[in-house]
C-alpha cells in the first residue's frame, strides 16, 4: 500500500492489520494513542477505586470493589502487552504517572490532556464518598461498555480480540454498580439526595469522555477502521441507558435526563 488512499481503500473493504510490521506509520500513531488512552484510564480508574475497597459497607461491596480494581489492572496489562509489540517500555509504563493522584473536587480541567497523561479527564477527579464511588462506577462503567463496543471490531486484530475479551467483564462492572445503586437508593431520602448530587456532579464529566460532536480525529479513526460510530451516537446511547438505569435504581429519579 503506497499511499494513504490505498490504506483507506483497503480498510473500507474490511481489511485488517495483524502485526506492527504491516501497519502504516500514521495508522500506528493513532492506534498507539487509542491504546495509551485506554491503558492510562484503566490504570487511573483502578487506582482511584482501590482507595474505596475497605470503605465498602459490607463484604459483598468490598469484594465487588476489589474485583473491579483487579480486573481493570488486568485489562490495562493486556492492552499494554500489545503496545509492547510496538516498542512501548512495558516495565517502565506502570510508574510513568501517579495513577491515584486527583485534582480538587471543584476544579474544572475541561478536555485538555495533562502532562502527557492519556487518561480520560474524568479520572482526574476525586471520589467523595462510597455513594459517589457507586454512582461514578455506574455512569463511567456504562460509558466504557458503549465505547468498547465501538472498538471491539477495530481494524487492528490483536486489539479487537483483546477488547472483545474485556467487554463482558466491563459489562459486569457496570451491573455490579447498578446493583449497589439500587440497594443504596432503597435506604431512604438522604441516600437518594446524595445519589442525585453525585449524578449531577459526574454527568458532564462522563459525557465529556465521548468527545466533541464534530471531531476530525474521530473521522480519521473511522476511516482507519479503528472506530465505527460517531461521538454523538455513542453519547446519545449513553444518555438513554443512564436515564433508564437511574430511573430503575432510583424510582422517580429527579436528576438530569
Amino acid at each position: 500500500m503506497a499511499d494513504e488512499n490505498d490504506i483507506f481503500d483497503y480498510l473500507s473493504k474490511g481489511g485488517k492489520f495483524s502485526a506492527p510490521g504491516n501497519a502504516p506509520a500514521r495508522y500506528r500513531a493513532e492506534l498507539l494513542r487509542m491504546m495509551a488512552s485506554f491503558v492510562d484510564s484503566e490504570m487511573a480508574g483502578a487506582a482511584g477505586f482501590a482507595d474505596w475497597i475497605n470503605k465498602g459497607p459490607g463484604l459483598k461491596e468490598k469484594i465487588a470493589c476489589a474485583r473491579i480494581v483487579l480486573e481493570k489492572f488486568d485489562h490495562a496489562e493486556r492492552v499494554l502487552r500489545i503496545m509492547g509489540d510496538f516498542g512501548a517500555n512495558v516495565a517502565r509504563y506502570q510508574s510513568v504517572h501517579p495513577w491515584s493522584a486527583r485534582i480538587g473536587r471543584a476544579d474544572d480541567i475541561g478536555v485538555k490532556r495533562r502532562a502527557g497523561d492519556m487518561r480520560l479527564n474524568v479520572f482526574h477527579y476525586p471520589i467523595a464518598s462510597w455513594i459517589d464511588s457507586v454512582v461514578m462506577n455506574v455512569m463511567m462503567g456504562t460509558a466504557t461498555v458503549i465505547q468498547l463496543g465501538d472498538f471491539a471490531n477495530c481494524s487492528y486484530q490483536p486489539l479487537g480480540a483483546a477488547f472483545r475479551d474485556i467487554l463482558p467483564r466491563e459489562k459486569r462492572h457496570a451491573e455490579l454498580g447498578e446493583e449497589g445503586l439500587r440497594k443504596l437508593a432503597a435506604h431512604g431520602d438522604a441516600e437518594r439526595r446524595e445519589i442525585d448530587e453525585s449524578v449531577n456532579y459526574w454527568w458532564p464529566r462522563v459525557a465529556g469522555t465521548f468527545g466533541a460532536s464534530k471531531s476530525e480525529r474521530t473521522a480519521l479513526l473511522k476511516r482507519y477502521g479503528l472506530r465505527v460510530r460517531s461521538n454523538e451516537d455513542l453519547l446519545e446511547e449513553w444518555r438513554a441507558r443512564m436515564s433508564a438505569a437511574l430511573s430503575n435504581a432510583h424510582g422517580g429519579w429527579g436528576g438530569r435526563a
